[in-house]
């Protein structure tokens, strides 16, 4: 009797995790799928491209502030409620960037889907976190992050076809069939998860604690380093390495599809040693990009270390989303939604950052920033191995402290 209650509780957590796994791949599409239609949507709404380059910026904004303030404000909430809400604001505001002709609404638009982005990724990681056994949190995680890569791997150059046959609304018209469907499958498969326990306030207090903020830190720095050089890969690979067109779509793909690899088997890391996770991958980090910058000129080392780089990179996320929740302890229900706006605001600073090298000097330059970003990212991970939660928080296995 107990194996099959056994059975029976594995597969309902399955099921959950597979529709938390869904609603992520709609977040993680409506968010990127912009960067492959840009200039579809830039000639349809009588914009310069730089101008429609904002659509990337609010959406990337309302998840990073959005989100960590509309958890505070649901943190007494039942979370399966709090998911359903944040995916039918996800719907009407997507519903509304469709149908609208007026380039400023649909900014407006952009930003409060990236807010209800910001709050279903909380939520979820929560959801996550309550269906299974503590032993399986760094699998679970990764399950809810691979939404998000293997919209990347996947989603997106399907949305981007799509999208030049069809037009952008078109394209976001199936982001919102795919939205419906998860919202279809979480009021039928979450069950009802209690609200975390604390007022806000002492939630923020343990969320921010320095401890944690150095984790956050790290969150910035890896992927800050990432797209310093990943937003200018198109051209480090027609100027450096000599593949252009079709062939550095094939180069692009296979990151992608190590992304997704790297995210769901990063959750087994993140169970056994999550510290110790996050001191290796930035080290591979480093050693990727290292790599590109001296043997950048060869096609054949260039794909092999683009594939180790996004097992690398995306190997990590389970566990800087784990280390996060981890040491916050009481304050985990805040600190589920806070490593995505560190993520975030590093995606911003980094492909700033590649791009103001590039102004200056040269695409390799670029690569060399990312190179420097990455090498503190693993001095901070070395420095913040032995962090622990404090003694008000949940103990921290002793294999997962460093």
């Amino acid at each position: 009797m107990r194996t099959q209650a056994g059975a029976r509780g594995t597969r309902r957590a399955n099921h959950v995790l597979g529709t938390l796994f869904l609603g992520m791949f709609v977040m993680g599409d409506a968010e990127l799928l912009v960067v492959g239609v840009l200039d579809v949507m830039a000639r349809d709404l009588d914009v310069a491209v730089s101008s429609a380059g904002a659509l990337v910026t609010t959406y990337a904004l309302g998840l990073a502030f959005g989100g960590p303030l509309l958890t505070a404000l649901t943190m007494r909430l039942d979370k399966r409620a709090v998911l359903v809400g944040a995916l039918v604001l996800f719907i009407l505001g997507t519903v509304v960037a469709v149908t609208t002709t007026s380039f400023g609404l649909l900014l407006a638009c952009r930003a409060l889907t990236g807010a209800a982005a910001g709050l279903y990724d909380a939520t979820a990681f929560a959801v996550a976190l309550a269906s299974v056994p503590p032993e399986r949190a760094g699998r679970a995680i990764a399950v809810v992050i691979s939404g998000v890569s293997v919209s990347a791997a996947l989603g997106v150059p399907l949305g981007t076809v799509v999208g030049n046959l069809l037009g952008w609304r078109g394209t976001f018209v199936a982001v919102i069939v795919l939205a419906g469907a998860a919202l279809a499958a979480a009021m039928a498969l979450v069950p009802s998860v209690p609200a975390a326990e604390g007022s806000a306030a002492d939630q923020a207090r343990h969320a921010f604690a320095p401890r944690v903020l150095a984790v956050l830190g790290l969150c910035f720095l890896v992927f800050a380093s990432t797209y310093a050089a990943l937003t200018y890969i198109v051209p480090f690979l027609a100027e450096t390495t000599g593949v252009s067109g079709a062939a550095a779509g094939v180069f692009l793909l296979a990151y992608g599809a190590a992304t997704a690899i790297g995210s769901f088997g990063g959750g087994r890391f993140a169970d056994r040693n999550a510290a110790g996770t996050l001191v290796a991958g930035t080290a591979g980090c480093a050693l990727a990009l290292l790599t590109l910058c001296v043997l950048g000129a060869n096609p054949v080392v260039v794909a092999v270390t683009m594939l180790a780089w996004g097992l690398c990179v995306f190997g990590m996320a389970p566990a800087l989303q784990y280390r996060v929740v981890s040491l916050a302890g009481p304050g985990g229900g805040l600190a589920q939604s806070l490593p995505a706006s560190a993520i975030n605001t590093g995606i911003a600073f980094g492909s700033f950052a590649g791009g103001a090298a590039i102004d200056r000097f040269s695409v390799q330059a670029a690569f060399l920033t990312a190179l420097g970003i990455a090498v503190a990212a693993f001095a901070v991970a070395a420095a913040t191995r032995r962090l622990a939660p404090s003694p008000a928080g949940e103990p921290m296995p002793a294999s997962k402290q460093g």
